[in-house]
């Protein structure tokens, strides 16, 4: 299928995050090497903390947010697709439509629960896995011109997997296996900069992000007696400190920290919902908590979701810290949160 094609198309989900931009970029470059003209196409803009890895590969991505009309035109002349770190189209948000719409083979590569399996040709879903990017790497391994030499796959496809792999396992806290381990011995081995992508991913944020997540655990986080800690973000606070798409990443984190907090919520605002992150420590599932009340789901410690303004809340920040509260006692309550 793959050897037959040459107008390769990856897609991902919305808001994309480092796995979603390392498995993307990873699998961009392994195409190149073997001959083909991939791009990729985004639902919206990726954040600023990733660009390091497509400095060079900006002429091959397209927003669909910032130009839908031209990004659809160049998505329907596909003639195979890959949807990676996604596991519907349906999270790829606004470009959902232009996906169903598609006739081309479409391969999914994901590690999340409940794959959309019947709107694909090929399905590569694992859950027992790290990231999508951990998974990607393991297919590539196995591709002839490959053949189990990590040394054969393009220095740029390792550097993209790597660092989509730190950033699903929050650099190695959560989410980790054996093979995990065995991904970054292997690539290291074969020259990728570790330490580089540590100080890209990590060490290069604006001044701002450090002054929001001090007034955020300082003046704005909560912790419920049933050992949820939570904060919001709202639009008010987000143009105070002029946060951009990413800079809150890994603050949901920070909470679980304390000995006393279980599970930790972000909630932050966009247009019309509040997008929110969940992270719970081992027993408490995150997935279970995201599915019954925030219309998501993900992982058992990792999840997401969203509340809908005017369907699922209304009102302001008071509100929604009290559905929140509510939602949380309700869920250690009534559910069984070890799952």
């Amino acid at each position: 299928m793959m050897e037959k094609s040459d107008r390769i198309t990856i897609v991902t989900h919305t808001h994309p995050d480092g796995d979603a931009i390392g498995s993307s970029a990873g699998l961009l470059h392994y195409l190149r090497m073997k001959g083909k003209h991939p791009h990729i196409i985004l639902s919206d803009r990726y954040p600023e903390s990733l660009a390091f890895l497509i400095q060079d590969i900006k002429e091959d991505i397209f927003i669909f947010e910032e130009n839908p009309e031209g990004t659809g035109s160049i998505l329907g002349e596909s003639d195979l697709l890959f949807c990676l770190d996604m596991n519907s189209y349906g999270r790829a948000d606004a470009l959902e439509p232009h996906l169903r719409q598609l006739s081309c083979p479409a391969i999914l590569i994901d590690h999340h629960l409940n794959p959309e399996k019947e709107s694909f040709h090929t399905v590569f879903s694992e859950t027992d896995i790290s990231s999508t990017s951990e998974l990607l790497y393991h297919i590539l391994l196995a591709m002839p011109d490959v053949d189990g030499d990590v040394g054969k796959l393009p220095h740029k496809t390792g550097t993209a997997l790597l660092t989509g792999m730190t950033t699903d396992t929050n650099n190695f806290a959560n989410s980790v296996y054996p093979s995990t381990f065995s991904m970054a011995s292997d690539l290291i081995g074969a020259g990728i900069d570790r330490n580089a992508i540590l100080n890209s991913l990590y060490n290069c944020y604006r001044e701002n992000r450090f002054r929001l997540m001090g007034t955020l655990l300082a003046d704005r986080m909560k912790i419920t007696d049933k050992g949820v800690a939570y904060m919001i973000i709202d639009n008010a606070i987000a143009r105070e400190y002029d946060i951009r798409e990413g800079e809150t990443e890994g603050f949901v984190n920070i909470p679980l920290g304390m000995k006393n907090v279980r599970m930790s919520l972000l909630l932050k605002e966009e247009e019309d919902r509040f997008r929110v992150s969940i992270r719970s420590k081992k027993g408490i599932s995150a997935n279970m908590c995201a599915a019954r009340f925030f219309h998501g789901g993900g992982h058992e410690l990792a999840a997401g979701g969203k509340l809908v303004k005017g369907q699922d809340i209304s009102g302001g920040v008071e509100k929604l810290a009290a559905y929140v509260e509510k939602a949380t006692d309700l869920f250690f309550t009534d559910e069984n949160p070890a799952g």
